[in-house]
């Protein structure tokens, strides 16, 4: 994408209330997407691209044959029973509430009629989005990516790198639907590996520096990063921050090794975008979410920035290396 057309993209998403064009939204008979997303839409907007190539699979092109309500949370979780609410009120076709586990549950909480299309990491059964995972019932179904599942790979990992460093997480207090089944999974890795987890909670842009400020403070040799959409949508900041304090850091998606995190290792945003999109457009062509099993995704990528590994004077283990799945020199 170019610099023009990415800027271009950027502004349209911007706003809590931004839409397609009035041309577009003039038409009545055109279905109304509502995307509903904890996050903010500037760093999100390279993973949309995802949600719009699902979309184009199914033969929708926003703008052409079908609209987009967006709402953006900002990262203030508490504002998305309000922006779930709105959507509902402006009648929308489907919700596709990609991204984060507050917004599906609050796109839950709003309507139980719209079908709607959750994104979120853990287990939606657990959280109550979704009676199963084979049969969803009722009008939500979505995608799930492991994160509490394979965050325990993840500290091991960062500790074969400093084996003999003291290692903290940083987590969002303000999702503990997802944050504190991956805080249980990591302090019985961190007891077997015979560390002491120190916690850091960070729920907004401010709080992500004063993190890393105690994490000097603290002398914490590594850093596992949460998976949460606060943190997915700030891949950039966090690489930038381990980088500048010399923090070895591991998150879950490949963007923050791009960035220069030294690793990364889990799903691929955009690529579970995509199948978020691939099931709005088949709700969109009449199929019901009750008879669309909930898609886990299962493929999991290693990603070690050796750049980054050699700016932090590490020596990478070679057991680490043979297994990654892209190697950044």
């Amino acid at each position: 994408m170019s610099a023009m057309k990415r800027r271009d993209f950027i502004t349209l998403l911007g706003g809590a209330t931004a839409a397609w064009p009035l041309t577009a939204r003039a038409q009545q008979r055109l279905p109304v997407i509502g995307f509903l997303n904890g996050a903010s839409p500037g760093p999100y907007a390279r993973f949309l691209l995802g949600f719009h190539q699902g979309l184009k699979e199914t033969g929708y092109t926003a703008g052409e044959n079908v609209a987009v309500e967006y709402r953006w949370a900002e990262n203030r979780y508490d504002r998305l029973p309000a922006l779930a609410a709105d959507l509902v009120d402006r009648h929308v076709t489907v919700i596709a509430a990609a991204g984060s586990t507050p917004a599906a549950l609050a796109a839950k909480a709003a309507t139980t009629t719209i079908p709607i299309v959750f994104l979120v990491g853990g287990d939606p059964v657990a959280v109550g989005l979704v009676p199963s995972l084979a049969r969803p019932g009722g009008n939500l179904t979505g995608v799930t990516n492991l994160t509490a599942e394979v965050a325990p790979k993840r500290l091991e990992m960062l500790h074969a790198v400093v084996p003999t460093a003291p290692i903290a997480l940083l987590i969002n207090p303000k999702s503990p639907e997802l944050s504190e089944p991956q805080l249980q999974e990591l302090q019985v890795a961190a007891r077997k590996l015979g560390l002491q987890l120190h916690v850091l909670n960070a729920s907004t842009e401010p709080e992500i520096d004063t993190a890393f400020a105690t994490l000097v403070q603290l002398r914490a040799g590594g850093l596992v990063i949460g998976a949460d959409a606060l943190f997915s949508s700030r891949a950039e900041q966090l690489a930038a921050l381990a980088l500048r304090h010399r923090i070895p850091a591991i998150y879950q998606y490949p963007e923050f090794t791009a960035a220069g995190g030294l690793m990364s290792y889990g799903n691929n945003l955009g690529d579970m975008l995509r199948l978020s999109g691939l099931y709005t457009g088949r709700i969109l062509k009449g199929e019901k979410p009750a008879d669309l099993p909930v898609q886990q995704a299962t493929k999991v990528e290693l990603i070690i920035n050796l750049k980054t590994a050699k700016a932090l004077g590490l020596t990478m283990p070679t057991a680490l290396l043979v297994r990654a799945d892209e190697v950044i020199e």
